[in-house]
């Protein structure tokens, strides 16, 4: 166990559930028309994915700017994100 996390492949792992997870969630929109819109969806997994790539430099030693790369990526997936589902206008009722 030490080594899987060590080598960084734990994240590697985490990171082949998250492709899964999107290929599940975008199959299931596509056939059902139900769930998470699939651009919701991607950007939210793929601010997840980045915080994991950082994890994966952390944890072998990388040098910092491979460790910052993809925390602000993730940053700016996260904004895209919150973009998208941040309401406009006024508020219900008004």
């Amino acid at each position: 166990m030490d080594r899987l996390f060590a080598s960084g492949r734990i994240v590697d792992l985490i990171l082949a559930l998250v492709a899964l997870e999107a290929l599940g969630l975008l199959a299931y929109h596509r056939r059902t028309g139900r769930g998470p819109a699939p651009a919701d969806a991607l950007s939210n997994l793929l601010s997840g994915a980045c915080l994991m790539l950082a994890l994966r430099g952390a944890l072998v030693g990388a040098w910092w700017g491979w460790v910052a790369l993809p925390l602000l990526a993730s940053l700016l997936a996260h904004l895209a994100d919150l973009r998208r589902r941040w309401p406009s206008g006024p508020p219900p009722g008004r």
